[in-house]
């Protein structure tokens, strides 16, 4: 039974009350985590207040703290992965890679210029602005990708000069209570606090008066709520929220030779990626054969639990999104939608569903017009590449989406006309950390990412000086 305390202050803390954490391969008992006080929740703002004169002083100390924070997930990934594995239920090398990625993230920052820009030299004045941290972050993360999206969020909040305290969602505590244990030697105490709780914490956490900034990345109907209680105090917000992205194939598309990419965009942690394609549409030439290319692979992909050797995708994380992607999936095959491949839950203990391919569905059906966020894919018939492309921005998501064709000019010309933060050509979900990513419409308001994701956890200030 694993069990971790919150980091507050540097120190371990735990708490009065826990709560239990499902292993999704099992449906038992992963651990424990701390069920977090709003006593406590007041200590861990006070900490990352008061660290906050001396954080923000010194930015080689800032970036000679977050070099040293990623060689402890280069160092840890397998033990971290393990744990990861254990509450999220990915496999083992796709979590070990996640840890891995929260270390490059980290580098990337610690690297990354924050430059003073003068935009007035002469012989009236000297006008320089500056980017200023922002003060106490607030970080609330979902179940997905715990680690990854953390540091997505707490790498530039350190590196701009800010302090964070960080919620992790309540089906995937321990890894982020693991991280902020593994981080207490090598950041000063008060810089990053992690806390634990349900749904509670993270609605004490939006309306406390101490964050300036709350950065948060989950599902829509939250992200509103979130944008709410921000408001009344006017605390800056980044929402990175769901998506429904699009892939559409151009009639000069090679159903043989995309098939592997498109499945594993879709399939990606058993479709529980927020810019996983969540729905294709192939011309009505090619419908037939991309539907039998995805299902073969559908059919052939070995499912389990993520600590087994060869097991390619995981159980889906938790009971009631397990529940959701059946329904959906039922919702679909009531209203004439044909399973090529998979279509009900499988056999046994966990949250396992069968990776599915569904043919002969339309826009309208729910699997279509909702995002699903599981192991679940509609194939989309069209004649009119126009009308296609009119289906695909149909939605209020803007996440992300892709076109793929032979013909790479014309698929980017098609991919510009979609209505999302980030359109690919002839791939999916291609992230890196120098890139931009966020969304249009419901799927977000702001950046992550790149130096466009680190100049939003700063203000601007501009410095004027007098020649006169």
């Amino acid at each position: 039974m694993l069990e971790f305390a919150m980091t507050i202050s540097g120190e371990p803390v735990p708490a009065s009350s826990t709560f239990e954490v499902t292993d999704p391969a099992t449906g038992g008992a992963a651990g424990r985590a701390p069920d977090c006080s709003r006593e406590q929740l007041d200590a861990a703002m006070d900490a990352a207040a008061r660290a906050l004169p001396g954080w923000k002083a010194d930015e080689a100390v800032r970036r000679k703290a977050l070099l040293a924070a990623a060689e402890v997930m280069f160092a840890r990934s397998e033990e971290i992965g393990r744990v990861l594995t254990l509450e999220q239920g990915k496999p083992l090398g796709d979590a070990t890679m996640e840890v891995v990625g929260a270390g490059v993230w980290l580098k990337y920052f610690a690297e990354l210029e924050l430059p003073r820009e003068i935009i007035q030299d002469d012989e009236r004045a000297l006008v320089e602005v500056v980017r200023r941290p922002m003060g106490v972050v607030a970080a609330i993360t979902p179940w997905n990708f715990p680690l990854m999206l953390a540091t997505w969020k707490l790498a530039p909040a350190l590196l701009a000069g800010n302090t964070v305290v960080l919620k992790p969602s309540p089906y995937t505590p321990l890894s982020s209570l693991m991280l902020g244990e593994a981080l207490r030697d090598v950041l000063p105490p008060g810089v990053f606090n992690v806390v634990s709780g349900g749904n509670d914490l993270g609605a004490w956490m939006t309306s406390h008066p101490v964050p300036r900034k709350i950065s948060f990345t989950g599902s829509v109907a939250t992200g509103k709520r979130v944008a709410a209680a921000a408001a009344d105090d006017l605390k800056r917000v980044t929402l990175e929220l769901g998506g429904n992205d699009p892939a559409i194939l151009l009639d000069d598309a090679d159903p043989a030779a995309v098939a592997d990419r498109l499945f594993g965009a879709a399939f990606m942690n058993n479709g529980q990626v927020c810019s996983a394609i969540k729905r294709v549409y192939a011309p009505d030439a090619l419908y037939d054969d991309v539907v039998e290319a995805l299902a073969a692979r559908a059919r052939a992909a070995k499912v389990g639990n993520g600590l087994r050797e060869g097991v390619q995708y995981g159980p889906v994380n938790n009971k009631p999104q397990l529940d959701r992607v059946g329904e959906l999936v039922t919702d679909a095959l009531a209203g004439g939608a044909r399973a090529a491949a998979g279509g009900r839950p499988i056999d046994g203990p966990g949250y396992f569903y069968e990776p599915t391919i569904l043919a002969d569905v339309a826009d309208g059906a729910r699997i279509v017009d909702e995002e699903q966020f599981g192991p679940a894919l509609p194939v989309i018939r069209y004649r009119d590449l126009d009308e296609a492309v009119a289906r695909a921005n149909g939605t209020h998501f803007g996440l992300s989406g892709s076109v793929w064709g032979a013909d790479a000019d014309r698929a980017s010309e098609v991919a510009a006309r979609l209505d999302c933060g980030t359109a690919w050509v002839n791939t999916h979900l291609a992230l890196a950390p120098h890139q931009p990513f966020g969304g249009s419409k419901w799927s977000g308001i702001g950046v992550e990412n790149g130096p466009w994701g680190l100049y939003g956890f700063t203000e601007l200030q501009v410095i004027h000086r007098s020649k006169r």
